[in-house]
């Protein structure tokens, strides 16, 4: 079979997770550096397809389409991204390491993570990459990030849950393949259906929303933020970090580590290493 079972997947990731867990800090920083550059490329680009469709749903589509390259690119690379890292419980559950290691693995590659994105987004804001039809991309950018930190807090914490959800699945679907066809593809359905439901993941998010607020300081996007009558009074950095970043990694959290002791109690539990 061109395919590992769930037993062998779980197996597989135990042992994964554990090197991931032992990784020397200086390289796991580097990777995770590498894959918040990576997740946050998938914003770009969706921002960038989206920013003058105006039908929701067809905007949706167009983002489901093209964002999960980004975790493609992860998961082919070898990068270290912290909502995929969530599974590292079946590693620990399994007994392979210990529950510092996976704590010191998820600090440290949250680190990375929020580097590579913000430099990212900061890169799109002031490079000029928001300057696309007359800057209304930095405008579409300030108003979708002020849109997330308008959420109430359960709600990004319920929309944590359910993306990471997703997103450890197009993990632990890519990790049973054999090819890079069936990898590519474990990877990109899961995370196109968190994407067109409007889910909310922290990694994306350390870029959409800082692209925003790195909008805004630049006095022409403000400006036409402004003429456009764009409502863009909730992007803080306060609401970015109270209402949108930590509920929304406490909601992945939540997902990615239940969806890992669920696979591992079903397919892991009490097999031979």
């Amino acid at each position: 079979m061109n395919l590992f079972t769930p037993k062998e997947c779980a197996a597989n990731y135990g042992l994964a997770g554990a090197a991931k867990a032992r990784m020397p800090l200086g390289k796991m920083l580097l990777l995770a550096v590498l894959a918040g550059f990576f997740i946050a490329m998938g914003g770009a680009v969706t921002n960038t397809a989206a920013h003058s469709i105006d039908n929701v749903g067809t905007a949706r589509i167009v983002c489901g389409l093209l964002f999960p390259f980004g975790l493609a690119m992860v998961v082919l690379t070898g990068a270290e991204l912290f909502t995929g890292n969530t599974l590292i419980t079946i590693s620990v559950l399994d007994g392979q390491i210990s529950a510092a290691g996976m704590l010191r693995n998820w600090v440290v590659v949250y680190l990375g993570n929020a580097v590579g994105a913000m430099l990212a987004a900061a890169g799109c804001a002031f490079g000029g990459q928001f300057n696309y039809s007359g800057g209304q991309l930095a405008v579409f950018t300030m108003k979708l990030a002020a849109g997330k930190c308008a959420l109430p807090v359960g709600s990004a914490v319920i929309l944590g849950i359910f993306c990471n959800i997703l997103v450890t699945a197009g993990v632990l679907l890519s990790l049973s393949a054999k090819d890079l066809t069936g990898r590519v593809v474990g990877a990109y359905l899961p995370v196109a259906f968190f994407v067109i439901c409007g889910f909310e993941h922290c990694i994306a998010n350390l870029y959409y929303i800082p692209a925003g607020l790195f909008a805004k300081a630049v006095p022409a996007y403000a400006a036409l933020a402004s003429q456009s009558g764009a409502d863009i009074e909730a992007l803080t950095w306060g609401n970015f970090l109270l209402r949108n970043l930590l509920p929304v990694t406490a909601g992945n959290i939540l997902g990615g580590a239940g969806m890992g002791a669920l696979y591992w109690y079903c397919h892991g539990r009490g097999e031979k290493r």
